[in-house]
This record gives structure tokens, C-alpha cells and sequence, in this order.
């Protein structure tokens, strides 16, 4: 199956092609690498009144500030969008598809249910768990990407909503939680594809997610209510991602794989794979 969110009134994707990916962010028109994008552009003059271009560095035509305010309406969410030396900008639109799934289902839930967010960058995802009732533990390496992160918390007027905050190496938490005995009624994994810890330890996808998937597994409630696994840049295929979910979600249940992508400019632009799982 292919995932495109819905609902967004602040982002669009304009064009792709020829290695690149056209969008508006809010009142701004980025013009940005895609490595997925391998067809023709479906409209070259549109381009050219891009508000910033990243090649090795973001150029922008006109002045752009150091960040700006976007919403996601639907879950009323209010957060940051900014230039990154990553050619990032914080904001993944395609995850938007996982905000409302999640959102529902933690609607739920008999109970607030716990919800550990690994590799929780941005704290989007945090986000719309924490308005639709849940007590999130966010995980980050990145102290700037955590503060971001709180930052945007206090723009949605969640910050004082049961939400824990913690710069960490996310396999190292996760031991650490396990020697307690810390259950959790839901997971959200975005990993990278390569990363470091604060202390310097190293992440490898495919060396490092096995272990991942056993320490989750340790830490899983007996009844878990929902499981998100997102992969981006990485060698592996929807079918891959969902037998790893399989090796995390318990029998029963519903299991659902396939791409993320946007929609627009009369394409389908694929941007990472998923697997999630809720129970019956």
C-alpha cells in the first residue's frame, strides 16, 4: 500500500523530477535534492521562483528567517519550519499519514496509553500523540533537535501536557528500561540510517535494528495497543520492514506495510517505507 497525507493546508508538493523535489512550506518555496526522483520535471518554469535552493548549502533568493510557523490544522498542531544544513527543514509532511492513525487509536485506548517515541527528532509525532490523550517518552540524541522539538510543543500548547523529554542513545535507553521493567502500550521508531549517540555511539540500520526490535520487545506491554517502523534511505523493501514488525508485534491483530509518499504536481513521490501494527 502506498500512505499520502491528508489535511495539509500548509504544505504542498508542487513538482519533482530530474533529482529534485519542488514544495511549499508554509509562505516558502523550497527547491530540494530527491534521489528518488528520476523523471522529467512536469513544469520547468516553475521552478525558477524557488525561495531557496539547497545544492551543498541552502542559496535563497529572497531573505528567509532563521525559522517560520506552520500548522497541521486537522490535530491542531503548531510548530517550526527551518533551514537546515541537512537540506532538511524539520517537517516531514509524509508522516502525517502516522499523526492520524496514531491519534485515532490512542482516542481509543480504554486508558491514556504509554507511548515511546524513538528517534523522535522534531517531536511531530510526540505531538499529536500527546493531543489525542496519550503520555508520550520522547527519545533523541540531538540536544538542538530536542530543544526544536520543545519549541514546538509550546507552540501547539502542549508543553505542559505528560510529556517526557529525554536526550539519549535510543539502545541504550532502552536497556536501561528493560532492568526496570518499563512497559509501554506503544512504540514509534523512526531510525536513520546511519546516526550517533551523544556519547558517540554508533547506529547502523541494518547492524543496529535487530537488537532495536529485541529491546522494544522487552518493553512492550502485555496487551500493546499500536507499532510504527519507518525506514528512509536504506537497502529494503515494504515486504522487509513488515516481516521485522513482524518479529516485534504480538499474534493478532492487524499488520499493514508499504511506502510513504506525497502527492503533487501530477506525481506520486515516494520518501521511506513503514510497517505498523494495531491490536483487533
Amino acid at each position: 500500500m502506498i500512505l499520502t497525507p491528508k489535511g495539509w493546508e500548509d504544505h504542498r508538493l508542487l513538482d519533482s523530477g530530474e533529482g529534485r523535489r519542488l514544495e511549499r512550506f508554509g509562505p516558502f518555496t523550497l527547491d530540494r535534492p530527491e534521489s528518488a526522483a528520476l523523471w522529467r520535471r512536469g513544469s520547468p518554469t516553475a521552478w525558477a521562483n524557488a525561495d531557496a535552493r539547497f545544492d551543498d548549502r541552502w542559496t535563497c533568493r529572497r531573505e528567509m528567517p532563521d525559522q517560520w510557523p506552520m500548522t497541521y490544522a486537522p490535530l491542531d498542531l503548531r510548530f517550526f519550519a527551518s533551514l537546515t544544513p541537512f537540506r532538511h527543514t524539520g517537517v516531514f509532511p509524509e508522516q502525517a499519514s502516522h499523526w492520524l492513525w496514531l491519534a485515532d487509536r490512542a482516542r481509543r485506548a480504554p486508558t491514556p496509553p504509554r507511548v515511546l517515541v524513538l528517534f523522535g527528532y522534531t517531536g511531530l509525532t510526540t505531538l499529536a500523540l500527546a493531543r489525542s490523550g496519550a503520555h508520550v517518552t520522547h527519545v533523541d540524541a540531538s540536544r538542538p533537535a530536542m530543544t526544536w522539538a520543545r519549541e514546538n510543543a509550546a507552540a501547539s500548547g502542549l508543553d505542559r501536557h505528560p510529556i517526557r523529554w529525554l536526550i539519549d542513545d535510543v539502545v541504550r535507553f532502552l536497556r536501561r528500561e528493560a532492568r526496570r521493567d518499563s512497559r509501554y502500550d506503544g512504540i514509534v521508531m523512526d531510525p536513520p540510517a546511519f546516526g550517533r549517540g551523544p556519547s558517540g555511539e554508533l547506529w547502523r540500520f541494518a547492524d543496529s535494528l535487530p537488537e532495536l526490535i529485541e529491546l522494544c520487545r522487552s518493553v512492550l506491554a502485555p496487551e500493546p495497543r499500536f507499532l510504527v517502523l519507518n525506514a528512509y534511505a536504506v537497502v529494503g523493501t515494504p515486504t522487509m520492514i513488515g516481516n521485522v514488525m513482524d518479529d516485534l508485534a504480538p499474534s493478532g491483530g492487524h499488520r499493514e506495510s508499504g511506502e510513504m509518499a506525497i502527492e503533487g504536481g501530477g506525481r506520486v513521490l515516494p520518501t521511506g517505507m513503514f510497517s505498523r501494527w494495531a491490536a483487533a
